[in-house]
């Protein structure tokens, strides 16, 4: 049997937010090492603070000093930290019970292994050397020899000079892809400039890019199809926005093509044409570049359009 690919895959994005009075707070109190939290209605503290009080959805803004002291309620262990996590060393994940909070934080304990870690222990804050304004000022959490009585929170303005009003948080998703062997057959055959898509045996529908099942019938796919090359446009967007890293000019065209023989429309770039004259129905042919495991996009064939009965279907 041929080998199934796998490639590694990182899908990321910025994520960038303002800050309401709340959360500048608390994260411009991180700066100052200052952990502060907010008193609902009932007298409960929060932290970290929220705006709204979860069990009344009361708007809360009082905002209270609590210690950098506290207590583990539970944890689990991280042998093996990955990339940008608190620390690059085992670790345990632990929610902290800062010394007066009602509510627990979650955050990185550094610790020599999990035997060195309970539910109970003490720990204590261990401030980043540079500050920033964001949960990354606390470092981690250190053990803390210190007992654990109770200590009141103490009103605080909330004010600081020069407030954390915004944020960005990256987000990121490193994950292996292994498309199957229907798809592997597919892509291969795209190296060989050949597209190849597979017949359901009940309603004998060739599905382009292959599934390995049938969507509709739900039985497993076998028979391999040669389709195309050409197709027929059966709808298609205008991209008016420039993608990061992507060398494309807007505004360009992105369409679903149905290759002939195919019943089911694929997506690809529609170039060699200006964007405003693509329509519906036009016929186009992929171009393939040098070395290239893909069409690079596809481009009018000459011929007169498609009917739209012939393709109606498909959109």
């Amino acid at each position: 049997m041929p080998e199934v690919l796998r490639a590694p895959l990182v899908v990321e994005f910025p994520f960038t937010r303002s800050l309401g009075p709340v959360q500048s707070a608390f994260l411009t109190g991180l700066r100052e090492r200052t952990v502060l939290g907010v008193k609902t209605g009932d007298g409960r503290t929060l932290v970290p603070p929220v705006e709204y009080d979860p069990a009344t959805a009361e708007e809360i803004r009082d905002l209270v000093e609590v210690g950098d002291t506290g207590t583990v309620t539970t944890w689990a262990w991280n042998h093996e930290p990955r990339r940008a996590q608190p620390l690059g060393t085992p670790f345990a994940w632990v929610l902290v019970k800062l010394d007066g909070a009602d509510t627990a934080l979650l955050h990185a304990l550094d610790a020599p292994g999990p035997d060195a870690v309970r539910t109970g222990m003490r720990v204590r804050i261990r401030w980043a050397a540079e500050r920033v304004g964001a949960i990354t000022d606390i470092a981690c959490f250190e053990p803390y020899d210190g007992d654990g009585a109770p200590q009141e929170s103490a009103p605080h303005s909330g004010e600081f000079t020069d407030p954390v009003t915004g944020i960005g948080a990256p987000a990121r998703l490193d994950y292996t892809y292994a498309p199957g062997r229907a798809q592997t057959a597919y892509i291969n055959a795209l190296s060989e400039q050949r597209t190849v898509g597979e017949r359901c045996p009940a309603c004998r529908k060739v599905y382009v890019p292959p599934r390995g099942a049938c969507p509709t019938c739900g039985v497993a796919t076998a028979e391999r199809v040669e389709v195309g090359p050409r197709g027929t446009v059966t709808t298609y967007c205008i991209v008016n926005i420039k993608a990061k890293n992507l060398d494309i000019e807007v505004p360009y065209v992105y369409a679903h093509i149905a290759l002939d023989g195919a019943d089911l429309a694929l997506h690809a770039r529609i170039a060699g044409i200006p964007y405003d004259e693509v329509r519906m129905g036009l016929r186009v042919e992929p171009v393939w570049t040098e070395g290239g495991r893909f069409p690079d996009h596809y481009r009018p064939t000459g011929e007169p359009d498609a009917d739209y009965d012939t393709y109606k279907e498909l959109i």
